[in-house]
C-alpha cells in the first residue's frame, strides 16, 4: 500500500467576480506515493501545488475526495497523521528571543521525544549556531533550520515545499545533499518545486501540476520520451523543461 495516498483531492473558493458562485483551486487531484521514494510536484507558481500539499498534510480542508498517511485517514486522524509527517513550510515563525538549541528542546518535549537539539542540528550542519537565534541565520541557514524542526518527531514522510527558493547555488546544492541523505535512510520525501534542475535530480517521479490539475506523472525519463522526446529548435536539450512547456505552453518563472 502507498504510504501517501490522495484520491480526487478538491479545494474550492468563492468566486470574487461572481457572488454565489465557486472555484477549484485544486480540482481533483490524486496521487500515490510509495515508502522511501522522492516524489516532486512540479508546476509553476499559482498552480496550488501548496494548497495540495497542506491539504494531505492535514494543515487545510479537504473540501473533496481523500488522503491516508501510512493508512491513517488525513480527516478523521489528523493528530495520529501529525506524527508521522515532518513538514517545512515556506515561511516560519519562532518566538525570535529563543536561540535554535532552545527552539528544538521546546519542539522535541512537544513531540515528547528525546533526540538531541545538538544532533538535529548536526544533520543540517548548524551546529555552531546552535546559540544564535533564527534572525540572525542566512536564507541557507533558515531552510536548514526549518528541516531540522520537522525532524523533530523522526517522521516517516517530509514534505518540503519550495525548499531552495531564494537560496544561492551552494546553499541549494547542501540542501539537495540533506535531502539525498534522508532519503537513503529510508525517509519518504514529498515535494514542490518550479526548479527543472532540482525535479530532475532529486525526484525518482514528478507529477506535473497546471491550474490545480495534474497533467502528467511518471519519472522524469518517462515524462521526457512521451513529452519531448526530440530536442525542439530553441535547443533546450530534450530535458524536463522541455516537458512542461509541451505540455502547459508556457516557461516556469521563479
Amino acid at each position: 500500500m502507498p504510504i501517501v495516498e490522495a484520491r480526487n483531492l478538491l479545494k474550492k473558493y468563492p468566486r470574487p467576480d461572481k457572488k454565489g458562485e465557486w472555484f477549484h483551486a485544486v480540482d481533483g487531484v490524486s496521487l500515490s506515493i510509495e515508502q522511501g521514494e522522492i516524489f516532486g510536484i512540479l508546476g509553476p507558481n499559482g498552480a496550488d501545488k501548496t494548497t495540495t500539499l497542506e491539504m494531505i498534510e492535514g494543515l487545510t480542508d479537504i473540501d473533496g475526495g481523500s488522503a491516508t498517511i501510512n493508512g491513517l485517514d488525513v480527516q478523521r486522524e489528523p493528530y495520529k497523521v501529525k506524527q508521522a509527517i515532518g513538514v517545512q513550510l515556506q515561511a516560519n515563525e519562532y518566538f525570535s528571543h529563543l536561540s535554535l538549541e532552545e527552539l528544538l528542546e521546546l519542539f522535541t518535549s512537544l513531540y515528547g521525544r528525546k533526540e538531541s537539539p545538538a544532533a538535529l542540528l548536526a544533520k543540517v550542519n548548524l551546529q555552531e549556531k546552535a546559540n544564535s537565534q533564527p534572525s540572525r541565520l542566512s536564507g541557507g541557514q533558515k531552510q536548514g533550520f526549518s528541516i531540522a524542526c520537522a525532524l523533530v518527531n523522526e517522521p516517516q514522510v517530509l514534505f518540503l515545499d519550495e525548499p531552495t527558493t531564494g537560496l544561492d547555488p551552494q546553499a541549494n546544492r547542501n540542501l539537495w545533499d540533506l535531502v539525498l541523505d534522508l532519503n537513503s535512510k529510508g525517509m519518504t520525501i514529498v515535494l514542490t518545486t518550479h526548479n527543472m534542475e532540482e525535479a530532475e535530480s532529486l525526484c525518482g517521479r514528478i507529477a506535473i501540476m497546471d491550474h490545480g490539475k495534474i497533467i502528467a506523472q511518471g519519472t522524469p525519463q518517462e515524462l521526457i520520451l512521451q513529452h519531448a522526446p526530440e530536442p525542439p529548435a530553441a535547443a533546450l536539450h530534450g530535458n524536463l523543461e522541455d516537458v512542461f512547456l509541451h505540455l502547459t505552453g508556457s516557461a516556469l518563472r521563479e
